[in-house]
């Protein structure tokens, strides 16, 4: 990254993203007006802010912009920030929105006779694989993960494993599937995420954006 580059702020599409704009825009950021057009395929837009432009991206794929310099700050769940688990990224904000979190699920069926203090082994499906393997491992139980990006629900009831590890809002999705929720890995909140190479080389100017986002969460 150069200092006189634009500033970049990836956000992530999908779920987090109509609770993550208020507040950006309430920090200060407003996009160009091409960011709201449901038909838009544009990626990269400028905002009323000179120097500062915003890149939408798949969630998944945002702590990888950061990470590797191809954004100076973004805004991400901590389940994709413990996922990645990168030592470039320093995520110093909780924003308190997009609120949910990643749990063990299995089916109805099995929950009466099931004791998950007394696995040994697991197999699971998830998009979460370091997270899933991490989180069983301090408990000393062998995880085999297999990774699936959607549509975990289908896993148990085709007989491709009993569990999955996955996010979870309301429980909602899992109810309709017969699935029940029977252990928490995580709480997920979306986080302010900056690059500490960028930081070091540009301190004024993210330190000055991290306390207008702190101060945009504060008054939420």
């Amino acid at each position: 990254m150069r200092a006189n580059d634009d500033l970049i702020l990836a956000l992530p599409k999908g779920r987090i993203l109509d609770e993550v704009m208020p507040l950006v825009r309430r920090a200060g950021i407003v996009p160009e007006h091409a960011f709201d057009d449901p038909d838009s395929r544009q990626l990269s837009f400028r905002t009323n802010q000179d120097g500062v432009r915003i890149v939408r991206v798949r969630s998944f794929d945002v702590a990888a912009f950061v990470a590797f310099g191809a954004a100076h700050m973004a805004v991400a769940g901590n389940d994709e920030l413990m996922e990645f688990a990168a030592p470039e990224i320093y995520a110093p904000l909780d924003l308190r929105v997009g609120r949910c979190r990643l749990a063990v699920a299995e089916p109805a069926e099995m929950v009466a006779t099931d004791d998950p203090t007394r696995w040994s082994h697991v197999r699971v499906a998830t998009k979460y694989l370091n997270l899933t393997r991490r989180h069983f491992a301090q408990r000393g139980v062998q995880a085999e993960c297999i990774k699936l990006n959607g549509a975990l629900e289908l896993a148990p009831r085709l007989g491709l494993c009993r569990r999955i590890v996955d996010l979870v809002q309301t429980g909602r999705t899992l109810a309709e599937n017969g699935l029940v929720e029977i252990e928490r890995i995580a709480e997920v909140t979306a986080r302010l995420a900056v690059n500490r190479a960028a930081l070091k080389t540009r301190p004024d100017e993210i330190n000055r954006w991290i306390q207008r986002f702190r101060e945009a969460a504060d008054a939420a």
